[in-house]
């Protein structure tokens, strides 16, 4: 009928937070350079996939200080999906290994599933523990 509306359901956020080293002279690491990009990539095609699900990805950036890293160098390239760590929506076992120079000495989080380590956190796995995290919101 003319004059009435569909009532929209409500749009749930997915909160997807990333932290990374930022040098004093806006650097970071490669690692975390290629962390983003994917990010990026896939923020914007699983806002397309759950859109239909009322579920809306958002993508929130933080910075680590060299101070905080050299202390706590495994939080920096660490992502939280739904305020859980990807790790523990892949059954990942988080390690290091020496990484750049705007790292220093400190050795840098990599992310192990199975026998294979990343580095840089591909689309790919965020993607998985994304639509994990989608699946436990909508259960």
């Amino acid at each position: 009928m003319a004059g009435h509306r569909r009532a929209r359901a409500a749009v749930k956020l997915l909160p997807i937070r990333w932290q990374r080293l930022v040098t004093a002279g806006g650097e970071t690491c490669m690692r975390c350079h290629g962390t983003q990009r994917e990010l990026r990539r896939a923020v914007r095609k699983l806002k397309e996939a759950l859109r239909p699900l009322g579920l809306k990805p958002i993508l929130q950036i933080s910075a680590l200080n060299a101070r905080t890293f050299k202390r706590r160098p495994s939080e920096s390239n660490r992502i939280w999906i739904a305020g859980r760590p990807m790790e523990d929506w892949l059954e990942a076992r988080v390690s290091s290994s020496r990484c750049c120079a705007a790292c220093g000495e400190s050795d840098c989080r990599t992310v192990e599933i199975g026998d294979a380590t990343f580095e840089v956190i591909p689309e790919r796995l965020v993607i998985k523990a994304v639509l994990i995290a989608a699946a436990d919101l909508i259960a």
